[in-house]
């Protein structure tokens, strides 16, 4: 275990750590490496992330709300109930892997990235922006994604049937193949002038 008072020691690399109970507020991780490593009740609020690489870690109950993360490389990153509110993800390096469950990212950006068969499971989306994302076969089960916004993005094969508050324009988005329920299936019929019977 890192002790709390100094918890790198002018390190920039960690593997099989777990940190525990740290207060991270504002803190310069950038351009560290993280593997194999477990963060649990983390204050990371407004952490300096850019240029760090994570791989095969592991975040429960932390609060990364507002990180900086430009050219952060995520490779099997799990996020079980944590906050990441307002966190701008519009420059991850190319073809992250991530896991989010439980999870509150209001407010979020998500850029240009390939989050091919991400899962965001039981998340709050609310007001979250998918700019250009490869979201194909995202599973968004049981996600709040009330005012969420989708511009020009792919997501074929994803799942949106238990996510509540969604809607996307088919014609500003690929949309072949993605499942929705009946409700949000009405909206965006109603949206592109159709009137939908019975």
């Amino acid at each position: 275990m890192i002790a709390r008072d100094r918890p790198f020691n002018g390190r920039d690399s960690f593997e099989d750590e777990a940190f525990a109970g740290l207060d991270l507020v504002s803190t310069d991780l950038s351009n560290s490496e993280f593997l194999r490593c477990t963060f649990t009740s983390v204050q990371l609020q407004d952490a300096d992330l850019r240029g760090a690489r994570l791989d095969d870690c592991l975040f429960c109950g932390c609060d990364l709300s507002r990180v900086r993360a430009a050219n952060v490389a995520a490779r099997g990153v799990a996020f079980l109930r944590c906050r990441v509110l307002g966190v701008d993800l519009t420059e991850l390096r190319p073809t992250p892997s991530l896991f989010f469950e439980d999870c509150n990212l209001q407010y979020a950006t998500f850029g240009a990235a390939n989050l091919t068969g991400t899962s965001f499971r039981r998340c709050k989306l609310v007001e979250v922006n998918f700019f250009e994302t490869r979201l194909v076969e995202a599973d968004f089960t049981d996600c709040d994604l009330s005012g969420a916004r989708f511009e020009r993005c792919d997501v074929r094969g994803a799942n949106f049937v238990t996510a509540r508050g969604f809607y996307i324009d088919p014609a500003r988005n690929s949309v072949m193949g993605a499942r929705v329920d009946i409700t949000a299936a009405i909206a965006i019929a109603t949206a592109l002038g159709l009137k939908v019977d019975g």
